[in-house]
């Protein structure tokens, strides 16, 4: 079975030979990488501020027990979650341990899916630990600008690494396609980030934020006195992006003439700044932005072709969120984690329950949408699952909610009871057990599932 956690370790505790086999078996049928150890000595080798995953242990050893190790571990490695195995007598002790920063405690005899269960929850928070941490040394050494990540495990966004990994060094004019947010100009912004230019300017410009007699100074540039107001002489972006990369994003929206500026600088590799008949060597790689369907844009006269394939070299397209919504859960951690950098704040840890949720909305803002969401999360303003009740719903949402709301019944009508809810469901033990985790419903046990 393969595990979510790749690269995080158990590092499991317990001197009885035949305990530790039997719990390593279920770990690891879990899909969880663990290591046994026999003893508190051993596993002081491993433990360290950095370590790659969490300590689950015994209370009673021989030698250095239980609560000396989680005081040990406490010192050398403080954010480290830490789960403590007590015997039946060993309840107040455990909770003396919980209040000295044990992340949980499991009482002998455990079921295995109670220390799985617990044991992934750890993982979790040590992933966001470990990665918020990652993420301050990343500010640190790039000055507070972090180098660009492109997140997501969906095949489009694997497609797009790819190719902007196999593009990057290379000085083909590249085409980003998507929707407003998409994240056109984080891809850019690696594109440069992993290219020879690194180390020169990258410069952004929206082409449809400003109007057309702005728009070709702020372009190209002008002379002082080349118009009415023009004091002194200004650099435009094409020249100061020279050596490095230029961002034309919403590049549709490109006035007709200076789309034949732009042309000429692309062929030439010469501009003249307005008011001026100089020519000017500039070299610069241009990556544009576009969202829409250009070809019709060029039928109808308002995008020069012969433009549009100097641009569209490398064709990238970015799928909105919704196309793609296994990235969605991922993105939003990782906001997380740069919103409590940035403010200063915990990063929360996200439940199933609030990942579903994320998962179901269609972010029609996209990353940009996401982000923020993320943000007043951070800020303690907003819940995962914002937008209320009165937000729309995808029809796969409205039945999940239903289903919910239908197990939720069941159950409280049959006292928690799992099996007579699922004879009155008529459905299977195990898939009404699957679905009570799915929603984080609860038993009998009183004890939340999932």
């Amino acid at each position: 079975m393969t595990s979510s956690y790749n690269g995080l370790q158990i590092l499991f505790v317990e001197d009885d030979h035949l305990v530790r086999r039997a719990t390593l078996q279920s770990l690891r049928i879990a899909g969880l990488q663990a290591l046994g150890l026999e003893s508190a000595e051993v596993a002081l080798q491993h433990l360290r501020a950095d370590f790659p995953g969490i300590l689950v242990t015994d209370i009673r050893l021989g030698g250095m027990d239980g609560l000396q190790l989680l005081a040990h571990c406490r010192q050398s490695a403080p954010d480290m979650p830490v789960i403590l195995i007590t015997g039946h007598g060993d309840i107040s002790m455990a909770v003396q341990a919980m209040r000295a920063g044990a992340y949980d405690f499991i009482e002998k005899p455990f079921a295995p899916d109670r220390l799985v269960e617990s044991v992934k929850r750890a993982l979790d928070k040590r992933v966001l630990t470990l990665e918020n941490q990652a993420l301050r040394r990343e500010l640190a050494v790039q000055g507070g600008n972090p180098v660009p990540r492109i997140i997501g495990r969906s095949p489009a966004i694997d497609r797009v690494r790819r190719l902007v990994a196999n593009i990057a060094a290379t000085e083909a004019p590249v085409l980003i396609d998507g929707e407003t947010g998409a994240g056109k100009e984080l891809v850019a912004t690696s594109l440069h980030e992993l290219s020879p230019r690194r180390d020169k300017p990258f410069v952004a410009l929206n082409c449809g934020a400003m109007p057309e007699q702005l728009f070709e100074s702020e372009m190209f540039g002008h002379e002082a006195g080349a118009f009415t107001g023009a004091a002194r002489r200004r650099i435009g972006k094409l020249e100061y992006a020279s050596g490095g990369t230029l961002f034309l994003d919403e590049v549709e929206s490109m006035p007709l003439t200076l789309q034949v500026k732009l042309l000429r600088v692309l062929q030439d590799g010469v501009l003249e700044r307005l008011g001026a008949n100089e020519p000017i060597k500039v070299d610069v790689r241009v990556v544009a932005a576009a969202k829409g369907d250009m070809e019709a844009r060029i039928r109808a006269g308002s995008f020069r072709g012969d433009l549009y394939y100097r641009l569209n070299v490398v064709s990238i397209s970015l799928p909105p969120l919704r196309e793609r919504r296994e990235d969605i859960a991922p993105l939003f951690e990782h906001f997380l984690l740069d919103a409590a950098v940035r403010y200063g704040r915990p990063a929360p840890i996200l439940t199933d329950a609030q990942r579903q949720a994320l998962a179901q909305r269609d972010w029609p803002g996209n990353v940009r949408e996401l982000r923020n969401a993320a943000d007043r999360m951070v800020l303690g303003l907003a819940e995962a699952e914002e937008g209320g009740p009165d937000a729309p719903q995808s029809l796969k949402a409205r039945l999940e909610t239903f289903e919910r709301a239908v197990i939720q019944e069941a159950l409280q009508k049959h006292k928690g009871a799992v099996l007579q809810a699922a004879e009155a469901l008529q459905v299977s033990k195990a898939s009404l057990y699957e679905k009570i985790k799915r929603y984080q419903l609860q038993t009998r046990e009183g004890q939340e599932e999932g």
